[in-house]
């Protein structure tokens, strides 16, 4: 098409942040960050070009958990791989739109990772290419908006996107176009779905060490400070008695909170990390949550990734009586259609979409789950600056999305201070929501 972009030019760069308070992932407690920025520029047919960028934590202990590797060997992997993944995509010549480039490098990316992996002790996985990969496919989107003078999703019909989705997704989507997905503008306001993390003070009893930097220090603290009414606690999954506890911890603070606000509704998600040996577990911990408090059941949205990502090999953890119960969505999972597939079969009702996975893949498969009555959800890697705007773009451009995440104003907000004053309403959640509607400016919308 007339409108398709080649890449000109293409630059990384690295920041590295500490945390302010740890963040458990999965039974290991994090503290800091490296986030890759990435700058392009593109250039379409008749010569026009535009300057783009995106940026992403890698999120190594997320994305490549391992037994055999220490922190700074996974991350090191993770940097080799973005290196491949700079070379490959500077190299490509060829015309197109943003999805259909990374639709198309994106074979090499993994097969460049696989060849790598016969370097280490434990492959890379799929996940941690994804993430490798993300700011690149994020500046092409951020660039193509802005050559066309467009926010980005409002480039996904056919006067941009030659292809419909059967060229992507096979022929069950043949005839079916990405922008019947997504709205060309964003919702104006959306809620902030604000992380409990399993080391975080639920009241000052809890607070062992202040951190005395201005911000609120227990969940009592934040709920005020932004008014929240979506609270997304992190849970053990080898400790049922704990998780349960932990739960109706989290209930007794907010009941008080919301009683002396007057709020009569909020909302509740659940994140095992995969620390769930069983889906009996999960059940069982349902079970529990609703005998010990139904009005903290009722508050439960929905569960996220409760066992191990290898759905292949779990096969025996279906979740069709557990999504009775409460939603149960992928996460770790969700790397590609067959993926949404098997979850599906097993009984997941829903699939989390994350920026660090691509634009391009994570409205494909927003567009797939769907079609095919999903829930959807979208959350973030504890992405500041940047990679938070591309996250609540894309949750406020996807319509039913429930609410959106933004875990960095917590743990690491060194990483927003340069954003804040350009985008006060995304940075500054106040009444538990973000204003949103300052994500539909040229690109991504973030520069």
């Amino acid at each position: 098409m007339q409108t398709d972009i080649r890449i000109r030019e293409l630059r990384c760069e690295f920041e590295e942040f500490l945390y302010r308070t740890p963040i458990k992932f999965g039974g290991v407690a994090l503290d800091r960050a490296t986030i890759l920025n990435v700058h392009c520029r593109v250039e379409t047919r008749d010569g026009r070009s535009a300057a783009g960028f995106g940026s992403m934590p890698l999120g190594n202990v997320w994305a490549y958990p391992s037994k055999l590797m220490k922190y700074n060997e996974t991350l090191a992997a993770m940097l080799r791989i973005v290196e491949r993944v700079e070379k490959i995509t500077a190299g490509y010549g060829e015309h197109g739109h943003p999805i259909d480039i990374t639709h198309a490098l994106e074979p090499a990316y993994h097969l460049a990772a696989k060849e790598l992996s016969r370097e280490l002790p434990e492959p890379i996985p799929p996940l941690a290419t994804l993430v490798c990969a993300s700011p690149f496919d994020a500046a092409l989107h951020d660039a193509f908006g802005k050559v066309h003078g467009r926010n980005c999703f409002s480039t996904y019909g056919p006067e941009f996107l030659a292809n419909d989705l059967g060229h992507y997704l096979g022929s069950e989507f043949a005839g079916d176009r990405l922008d019947r997905y997504v709205t060309p503008t964003a919702r104006p306001t959306m809620p902030l779905y604000h992380l409990v993390g399993a080391l975080d003070p639920l009241t000052p009893a809890d607070v062992l060490k202040p951190i005395a930097d201005g911000l609120p220090e227990t969940l009592g603290d934040w709920i005020r400070f932004n008014g929240l009414t979506h609270l997304k606690i992190k849970l053990n999954g080898e400790d049922i008695r704990w998780d349960v506890e932990r739960v109706l911890g989290v209930n007794t603070v907010a009941e008080t909170e919301q009683a002396a606000r007057g709020v009569a509704n909020w909302f509740y998600s659940l994140d095992f990390n995969e620390k769930c040996g069983s889906v009996g577990y999960l059940i069982e911990f349902l079970n529990q949550v609703r005998e010990r408090s139904p009005q903290a059941f009722d508050r439960i949205q929905y569960i996220e990734q409760p066992t191990r990502r290898d759905l292949k090999a779990d096969r025996a953890n279906v979740m069709h009586e557990a999504s009775k119960l409460r939603p149960v969505v992928i996460d770790e999972s969700l790397l590609d259609l067959e993926s949404l597939n098997d979850a599906r079969d097993m009984g997941y009702t829903g699939a989390a979409l994350k920026a660090c996975k691509g634009q391009s893949q994570s409205l494909l498969l927003a567009a797939a789950a769907k079609k095919r009555g999903m829930f959807l959800c979208v959350q973030d890697l504890t992405c500041p600056g940047a990679s938070l705007i591309q996250s609540a773009s894309m949750a406020a451009h996807i319509p039913g999305i429930a609410a959106i995440e933004a875990n960095s104003r917590q743990y690491c907000p060194a990483a927003n201070a340069a954003w804040e004053p350009r985008f006060p309403g995304v940075f500054h959640v106040t009444n538990g929501t973000m204003n949103t509607s300052l994500l539909d400016g040229m690109g991504l919308g973030a520069v």
